[in-house]
């Protein structure tokens, strides 16, 4: 099945054929570490992380590339309000990151490239562009790329530079010779970080470090680049002009742009203070709440996050999940022989499902259609499970088949869409120094849960089902759910 994304670039469908199969060289635009991550980052880091698993899945031999940007306004300035050194500002918030991803399930990247590591082969990308004419150092000491040079500008965007320039102005200071010129090295003002260059000291700008960083570690031209739809312009277009006037060669075949998340109308940003954490979603939620959330909606649309919807994916995610634990359960029942006159019924269904999901993402990556085929399978599993409880028995063609669907479900959901690679909740840092920090008495242990749970079945038993309910609720208060099952009450933390 042929693999199609959309292009950027070419504002089509076009099917995937890397340059040099089966490897596939990705880059993707990685976050300035000035403050905690939100679920505008996570959405893009989750869409990128599963296409990557997708693209191991088909075989290929993937090399990922993802940055950090460590020097930058933002990091400065947080610097001096907390005074303290710009280096100690980005360390603490890349370990922070590092802290956010392995707990929403995001894989490292194969190489995680920072500014600071690179000043000297940024340098030398700026040094040729302005041997071939390209850019120019202002007399205030900037260096700017001559947009009016490069003749293909705004081919990604698709916008006009005439037009453009209509609507750029030059702020009061700048020495650029264009309203659209863009700085590839600024100089430093007193007390901010400089690197010695042949154009005094200064530090990079921001376009021009991600193509450092592809031409380092990936080579001229990759396969595939990615990011936001916010970074289209002028973030990837300003890369194309920098990486294409020095090679002459495409940057990058394929352009995938995931769509922004929306609140209330507007582009989560921490300039609008609308953001919601990483770090406040899965302290909440199960971590798998976000990537199914993320994943339900295609990555080129616009995702409206609210609170509400994440209760309402907490449902489905506890549907799936429940379906994958109860196997165990069916295990437990007694076993009967069964003359179907052929297979189960389920397995026609499984090989359907199939087929279905991995159809959906061979087109554009249509992740929300191939988690509603999961779902429809997930339906008739139910209907199987529901029987065997009613009955207190099953089939052993019906365990089987249902047991086929349960490793289907693993061997798609947990492999190529990071879900359900533990079953049961992953424990993030934070959550454990919660705990910690909370008092003896919230923490319930397993005697006294195991004590309450027979005082509620002699409760419901004597029909005091207010009481029943009472302990139900209680024990749901502090992190504990029960379940009732044709084997007794059984329990979970939350």
């Amino acid at each position: 099945m042929t693999l199609k994304l959309f292009n950027t670039l070419s504002g089509t469908l076009e099917d995937f054929v890397p340059s040099n199969p089966p490897k596939v060289k990705i880059y993707t635009c990685g976050v300035t570490v000035y403050d905690d991550s939100h679920v505008g980052h996570g959405r893009s880091l989750i869409v990128f992380d599963t296409f990557r698993r997708y693209l191991e899945h088909l075989g290929y031999k993937v090399k990922f590339v993802r940055n950090f940007t460590d020097v930058d306004d933002k990091i400065i300035n947080r610097a001096k309000q907390e005074c303290k050194h710009f280096m100690e500002i980005a360390d603490r918030y890349i370990a922070r990151y590092y802290e956010d991803m392995e707990s929403i399930g995001v894989k490292p990247a194969d190489v995680e490239p920072r500014v600071t590591d690179h000043i000297p082969e940024i340098i030398d990308i700026i040094q040729k562009l302005i041997d071939k004419g390209y850019a120019y150092v202002a007399p205030n000491g900037d260096v700017y790329f001559s947009v009016e040079k490069f003749k293909d500008y705004g081919k990604l965007s698709k916008r006009n530079p005439e037009e453009l320039i209509a609507g750029a102005r030059v702020e009061p200071g700048e020495g650029k010779s264009n309203p659209l010129d863009f700085a590839l090295w600024k100089r430093s003002k007193a007390g901010e970080p400089a690197w010695e260059s042949p154009w005094g000291e200064g530090r990079p700008g921001w376009h021009t470090e991600c193509v450092a960083f592809v031409f380092k570690h990936l080579g001229e031209t990759i396969d595939i680049h990615g990011g936001g739809l916010d970074l289209i312009f002028p973030h990837h277009e300003n890369e194309i002009a920098q990486a294409e006037a020095l090679t002459g060669k495409p940057f990058a075949r394929y352009w995938m742009h995931n769509g922004l998340v929306i609140v209330n109308g507007q582009k989560m940003s921490k300039s609008l203070g609308n953001f919601v954490t990483l770090k406040e979603i899965y302290t909440k939620y199960h971590p798998d709440v976000l990537r199914l959330l993320v994943l339900s909606v295609h990555y080129r649309s616009p995702l409206d996050f609210s609170w509400e919807k994440m209760e309402n994916t907490k449902k489905v995610y506890e549907r799936i999940r429940q379906a994958v634990e109860d196997l165990k359960l069916l295990k437990e029942l007694p076993t009967f022989e069964e003359d179907l006159g052929g297979l189960h019924p389920l397995y026609s269904v499984i090989k359907e499902t199939e087929e279905k999901f991995f159809k959906a993402l061979s087109e554009d990556f249509k992740t929300q259609e191939a988690l509603a085929a999961t779902m429809e399978l997930i339906s008739e599993m139910n209907k199987i499970r529901n029987e065997a409880f009613k009955n207190k028995k099953i089939s052993r063609q019906s365990l089987e088949a249902y047991e086929a669907a349960v490793n289907s479900i693993k061997n798609t959901l947990r492999n190529i869409f990071g879900l359900l690679e533990d079953v049961l909740p992953r424990c993030p840092v934070s959550q454990v120094v919660k705990r910690e920090l909370e008092p003896a008495s919230a923490v319930l242990d397993e005697d006294l849960i195991n004590l309450l749970i027979e005082v509620r079945q002699m409760a419901r038993q004597k029909k005091a089902f207010d009481i029943a309910d009472k302990i139900r609720d209680s024990l749901k208060e502090k992190g504990i759910v029960l379940e009732d099952t044709p084997f007794g009450t059984k329990w979970k933390k939350a």
